[in-house]
This record gives C-alpha cells, sequence and structure tokens, in this order.
C-alpha cells in the first residue's frame, strides 16, 4: 500500500483540532488513508454514508446518530446527510477535546456553507489529491522548501524517458493499479460518468448530463488556459447562467481546479481572469480519448498537458507542506506569462514556467526577469522545468530544472 504524504497533517490536526474535515475528489484514496489510521490507533471507527443503512439512519435521527458516535469516529462522504452538522457542532462545543471526528467528504467544504458555517472554529480543513510523483515513488514532498531557500546546485540526473507515461497514467489509486492503459482509461471515463451521473445529482438537480460532460471534456482540451465563460458558453453552446453554475459544480466536486491571479500594486498591468486546470491529467486525457501516442503527436496539447501535470504536482505539495503556500499564475495584457507564482508564508515569490523541451534557452527566462522585477524585494527566486537531464543557473536567482526534481532530491 503507497504511504500518503499528508498522513502527518492528518495527525497533527487531528492532535489539536476537534474534528478534520479531509476532502477530495471522488476515489482519491480518503477512505483508505483512514482506515489506515484507525489501523495505526489514531481513530477508532469508521462510518460511511455511501450505504443506504447507514445513510437512513443518520437522516431519520441526526442527533442520535451523532451522540452515538464513539470519539475517534470516521464519518465518510458526510456531504451526503448535512442534517448531521449540527448535531456535530452541539456535541463539539459540549465536549471540545482534540480527535473527536475525522469527516470525510467528496465536495469542497469550502463551497458549501452549510459545512462551513456549522463548524467554523472547530474543524481544521486538508485535502488530499490523487497520488502525487513522489508518494508513487516514495519520495519526500520537500520541493517548496528547497525551492524557498535557494537550494539548489548544478547536478545531472537520470534522464526522465516516461513522463508522456506518467502524465497519460495521472494519479488515481485504481487507475495507477491497472497496468494496461487502455482499461486504465475506461476505468476512468466510467470514473467521470459516474461523478457526473450521481455524485452531481446529490448536490444539484441536473437534467442535463450531457451538457456537463460536454463542459468537462471542453475543459479538459483547454486545460491551463485563463477562464472565458463567454468564450466557454459559446464553444459549449451552454447558456452562460447555466455555464456558471455547471462549472461551480465542477469545482465543488473537486475535479476542476481553479488557479487565481497574482497582482499586487500593478493590477493595471495585469490580467485578472484565474487559471483553469483539472485535477488529474490521466482523467483530462480519458476525457479526450487521447493515448500517450496520440499526446505526442499534439504539440499544442502536450505542453498544455505538462503544464497542468506540474500544476498539480505543486497543488499536492502544497496540502502536504507544514506551512501554508499559495498558488497564482501570472498573465498580463501585452502576454507575458508565467506559468505558476508560488507565494510562502512570509510573502515570498517564486516563478515556474514550464517547457515540454529537452532543451532551455536564454529566451525562455525572460517572462522570469520581467516578474523579478516586478516582485522586487519579495523574489525568492524562479526555475524552468524542462525534460533535459542538468540543473544549471541562468542568473540570479534562476534555475534551468529537470521535471524530476520537483519530486526527486537527486
Amino acid at each position: 500500500m503507497i504511504p500518503r504524504h499528508l498522513t502527518e497533517r492528518v495527525l497533527e490536526r487531528l492532535a489539536i483540532a476537534p474534528a478534520v474535515f479531509l476532502n477530495g475528489a471522488r476515489q482519491v484514496g480518503k477512505t483508505t488513508l483512514a482506515k489506515q489510521l484507525i489501523d495505526a490507533g489514531a481513530l477508532r471507527a469508521y462510518y460511511t454514508l455511501d450505504t443506504l443503512e447507514t445513510l437512513q439512519a443518520a437522516r431519520a435521527d441526526p442527533q442520535g446518530f451523532v451522540d452515538n458516535l464513539p470519539l475517534g469516529a470516521v464519518v465518510d462522504e458526510v456531504q451526503r446527510a448535512p442534517e448531521l452538522l449540527l448535531p456535530l457542532k452541539r456535541r463539539i462545543d459540549a465536549e471540545r477535546q482534540a480527535g473527536m471526528f475525522l469527516l470525510t467528504g467528496s465536495a469542497n467544504p469550502l463551497t458549501l456553507p452549510r459545512v462551513a458555517d456549522a463548524l467554523v472554529g472547530r474543524m481544521a480543513t486538508l485535502t488530499l489529491h490523487p497520488f502525487s510523483q513522489g508518494e508513487l515513488e516514495g519520495t519526500p514532498s520537500n520541493w517548496l522548501t528547497r525551492a524557498f531557500t535557494g537550494a539548489f546546485q548544478m547536478a545531472t540526473y537520470e534522464p526522465l524517458s516516461d513522463i508522456w507515461a506518467r502524465v497519460a497514467q495521472g494519479g488515481y489509486p485504481e487507475a495507477v493499479a491497472l497496468a494496461d492503459p487502455r482499461r486504465r482509461q475506461l476505468r476512468l471515463r466510467d470514473y467521470a460518468d459516474t461523478l457526473l451521473t450521481r455524485d452531481v445529482q446529490i448536490l444539484a438537480d441536473i437534467e442535463r448530463t450531457a451538457d456537463l460532460a460536454r463542459l468537462l471534456r471542453l475543459l479538459a482540451a483547454q486545460t491551463c488556459q485563463s477562464l472565458n465563460l463567454a468564450s466557454l458558453s459559446r464553444e459549449s453552446r451552454i447558456p452562460h447562467s447555466t455555464l456558471q453554475r455547471y462549472f461551480a459544480l465542477l469545482e465543488t466536486l473537486m475535479v476542476v481546479v481553479r488557479v487565481p491571479p497574482w497582482y499586487a500594486n500593478i493590477s493595471q498591468r495585469l490580467l485578472k481572469s484565474p487559471k483553469v486546470m483539472l485535477n488529474d491529467t490521466g482523467l483530462a486525457l480519458a476525457l479526450l480519448n487521447y493515448t500517450e501516442a496520440r499526446l505526442a503527436e499534439d504539440d499544442l496539447l502536450r505542453g498544455r498537458m505538462l503544464e497542468n501535470f506540474v500544476g498539480m504536482e505543486l497543488l499536492k505539495q502544497i496540502a502536504c507542506a507544514p506551512e501554508t503556500y499559495q498558488l497564482y499564475h501570472l498573465r498580463t495584457a501585452k502576454g507575458q506569462e508565467v506559468d505558476f507564482v508560488l507565494e510562502d508564508p512570509a510573502g515570498r515569490l517564486f516563478g515556474v514556467e514550464v517547457k515540454a523541451s529537452a532543451t532551455v534557452q536564454t529566451n525562455d527566462f525572460r517572462h522570469l526577469r520581467a516578474f523579478r522585477a516586478w516582485a522586487g524585494e519579495r523574489w525568492a527566486g524562479g526555475v524552468v522545468f524542462y525534460l533535459g537531464a542538468t540543473q544549471v543557473p541562468f542568473g540570479e536567482g534562476l534555475w534551468a530544472s529537470p521535471l524530476q526534481t520537483l519530486w526527486r532530491d537527486s
């Protein structure tokens, strides 16, 4: 069984907060992680609202259900019974001790007001993503620390010959377990169908799921582009107001990720539209029916998918980091763009560019140099990730880094 880097953070929060909400898209491994914590003695009991009898019991007598939960209980997929939230609040307030409950859900609590409002000040929220490359290889996630401390040095790495296989595989546990790429894509497409026909219905009454599926495929094809709802409405043939609701649902289910724009003191020069990614490149390619071989023939999509791959690796490391980092993107009205901007707790800024090429040149750093001037004293450094094998400096605080350095120390 593959250890999850988030485990340490969950244990840390259970030691200080009455409740921990472990959220993430369906089938990213929340239940497995919760059961591992029970096996390790950190939690005591497991109840899932995915079973009909438990769900009916919770809905029929929510107060009684909560009152009889043992301390250290896991309540899985809690968003299916929002009736439990006020009883959970009352019990937490009455007993108030650390580690009372671990709640899991396949919907972001920050977009579910009833969850956030009921348990504000009583709940720590953590996000579990699909497997990271570090988890799959058994290496620690400490690139963020190295980046902000400037701990880079010239080095040569083993060539990364399987990058497109990694992009096509993605990180969903059930997909990773399948060695056959065709079966993996079928499994991921089945996952998407279930998500749109079952999980969406739990959150909203959607009749035209085919429209929602078309929107998701369109977002997969345009991953890592600035969000333009008017353009999406035209291309998807979905009315603008309906599109906004559909997009919010996909965000709530955490299969679509919004990366906000960075701007500070130069807002008139920057575009403020967020960048949109899918939470997993394997899922995105399955939705588009793109194999690894077909991806190799599409330069435009290949670049977008690699950027999505890196963006999600950064978010996975942020989720597991002991400190709070933020992820942004930057784009100016004149077309200058930095793929990702990281901000550490001290407000320092680090720029990341992604290049789907085995070579890198001075010109590839032009946007990072412009960002360095804008960031001023907040500048911490910048990197261009590429598909070569050598890590080398390109000026003050700028490095060309092989992509695998994101999850390997050496």
